[in-house]
């Protein structure tokens, strides 16, 4: 486990983000902050850029975030990109179940496929620290891209 002093809060982590891009809307809901692309207020929400989410749902558990400073962070990536950093796509999990990928989903500060939602293209990671955030920053630019694509013809 990460010493916690070299994680960044999920406030600092919001604030860092919605500087960096711009267009976005936080809303919280469900029990989680979402980043919503929606720069001209033309969608109800905007599209999903990313996600943090502090305790466990219903449905998920795996990452066991019911702990203390411990948070997650999701965000869509490329399917040529998922692929080129994890392999094939897992197929989607059932109902209460996770894919199956090898990963340890409660690992603090390292980039995994999501528990949920890798048959998306989804990527977590949890409490990520400085150096984590600087190297994930090209994933996020990527998927900042695609859900400004998405956004543009969503309102055409």
């Amino acid at each position: 486990m990460k010493d916690s002093s070299s994680l960044i809060s999920s406030d600092r982590l919001i604030d860092f983000i919605c500087k960096r891009y711009s267009g976005l809307i936080v809303k919280s809901s469900w029990g989680e902050t979402g980043l919503f692309y929606n720069p001209e207020h033309k969608l109800a929400n905007g599209v999903y850029f990313l996600t943090i989410k502090d305790h466990d749902g219903e449905n998920d558990k795996s990452a066991n975030l019911n702990r203390p400073d411990v948070y997650r962070v999701s965000f869509a990536i490329s399917e040529k990109v998922f692929f080129e950093i994890f392999g094939e796509k897992p197929p989607r999990p059932l109902k209460r179940s996770v894919v199956n990928t090898g990963h340890n989903f409660q690992k603090l500060d390292e980039l995994m496929p999501h528990p949920i939602y890798a048959w998306m293209n989804w990527v977590q990671i949890l409490s990520p620290s400085e150096n984590s955030l600087n190297n994930i920053v090209k994933l996020l630019d990527d998927s900042y891209l695609n859900v400004k694509n998405k956004y543009a013809k969503l309102i055409k």
